[in-house]
């Protein structure tokens, strides 16, 4: 059988009626809005990007989410390979002329993705994580059609200047980054999805409004955010071993302006320095911060690249591959100039986070 995008999107939608109410967000100088079948679900999008400002006029952008069973779509999809680090099967997908339909292993959640259409189909209020990613996705593929460059890494802001924060996966670049966001006059930029661009020699930092996700290990040793676990689960979680805590996955969402108060989030900054967190756990030293060049540091450039990943097409229509080669020198060049700092040593939150405040957030 033969497959394009208006089959396919027929396929999935049905004959869906749509929500009178609808979700507009602006993201930047990006307008974009969600639609859907579920006002259920625009209800819990729209709290959950709440931080986020409402926008009308005609959208740049437009999400179609369907509240349906996993679509049972009869396509072959292929497996996309997973990155360095990261194990078991998670996305797979299969490319149409003009697009490309994705589905989520776990999930049965199915997507497509083209120039006209972007549609999320499957159980979305249940896994409603992976519409906000799609919806992200979309904003992703906006800012690199604009020569951003996506890093993998946190953001966070003092007096206008950002620091990045990348790391090796489990590095705690998260943890970090929240035991910073502890100070009042520190501001949010991104979780773990940072753009950067140079423009006119200076080199600008842009998020993506993702909330934190983060893990119990973070969560029990974080004062402000014990809240999202009743004292029995904190007991539970801390009588585990050590190192079972650090490395148990079971992702929280961080309303950052319900931990930490209103106006704690911006979507821009200068970006004034870059942290690589190549510290360890088993180490005895005193966790030490020295001055890096990147050029001659190509482990820790791999730490804060980042792939656009399987939703992204680039403007010429064409889709990102799995085994593409990331563009080292784009990276280089975006960050020339840039502050470039790897940590090293035992993994200290607290003591590193005062490191930063003192000598990199300035």
């Amino acid at each position: 059988m033969k497959y394009d995008v208006e089959s396919v999107a027929a396929e999935l939608q049905g004959d869906t009626q749509f929500d009178d109410d609808a979700l507009f967000l602006g993201l930047g100088s990006c307008k974009l809005l969600v639609r859907s079948n579920s006002r259920e679900l625009i209800d819990g999008l729209r709290h959950y990007f709440s931080h986020v400002p409402a926008a009308s006029g005609q959208p740049d952008l437009e999400v179609i989410a369907i509240e349906r069973e996993a679509a049972d779509t009869g396509i072959g999809f292929v497996d996309w390979a997973r990155e360095p680090g990261k194990s078991g099967r998670k996305d797979s997908y299969f490319d149409i002329p003009g697009g490309r339909v994705v589905r989520k292993v776990r999930t049965g959640m199915v997507f497509l993705q083209s120039e006209t259409r972007r549609i999320a189909a499957g159980p979305c209020q249940r896994y409603d994580n992976q519409v906000i990613n799609f919806i992200n996705s979309q904003y992703m593929n906006w800012l690199q059609h604009r020569d951003w460059v996506i890093c993998h890494a946190a953001g966070l802001v003092l007096d206008g200047k950002c620091l990045g924060i990348a790391g090796f996966s489990g590095g705690g670049k998260s943890t970090l980054m929240l035991h910073l966001m502890d100070r009042d006059e520190v501001s949010f930029l991104s979780n773990d999805r940072l753009f950067v661009r140079k423009v006119n020699g200076i080199t600008h930092a842009c998020g993506i409004p993702k909330l934190p996700r983060v893990n119990p290990g973070t969560i029990v040793h974080n004062t402000r955010l014990q809240g999202l676990l009743t004292a029995q689960q904190r007991a539970d979680l801390l009588a585990l071993p050590p190192d079972e805590l650090w490395h148990l996955e079971d992702k929280y969402d961080v309303f950052l302006d319900q931990v930490y108060g209103p106006g704690r989030v911006v979507s821009e900054a200068l970006l004034s320095g870059f942290l690589v967190l190549n510290w360890r756990r088993d180490s005895e030293a005193a966790v030490e911060i020295r001055p890096v060049e990147l050029d001659q540091r190509p482990d820790l450039l791999a730490a804060i690249m980042k792939s656009p990943g399987p939703f992204y097409q680039y403007p010429d229509g064409r889709f990102h591959r799995d085994d593409a080669i990331l563009d080292e020198q784009a990276y280089l060049d975006a960050l020339r100039g840039v502050r470039i700092h790897e940590a090293t040593g035992r993994i200290d939150f607290d003591g590193l986070a005062r490191r930063c405040l003192r000598e990199l957030l300035v």
